[in-house]
């Protein structure tokens, strides 16, 4: 099989299984990204909260 052969038989194969994904509808995917959105904004408050208190505890240990 020659080098074109497998790349043409690899696109046409790729396109097949586009065919046959599930694709989410708008409404799926605007509440997935709120979703996603207030999940990061979360973790950053979290994140936020831990730094500024190992931040405290540190400049009590060394004392300045």
């Amino acid at each position: 099989m020659s080098i074109i052969n497998k790349i043409t038989n690899y696109f046409s194969q790729s396109f097949q299984e586009l065919r046959k994904v599930s694709w989410p509808t708008k409404k799926e995917t605007v509440n997935l990204t709120i979703i996603v959105g207030i999940s990061i904004i979360i973790a950053m408050l979290f994140l936020t909260g831990i730094d500024w208190v190992l931040s405290k505890i540190v400049n009590l240990v060394i004392g300045s």
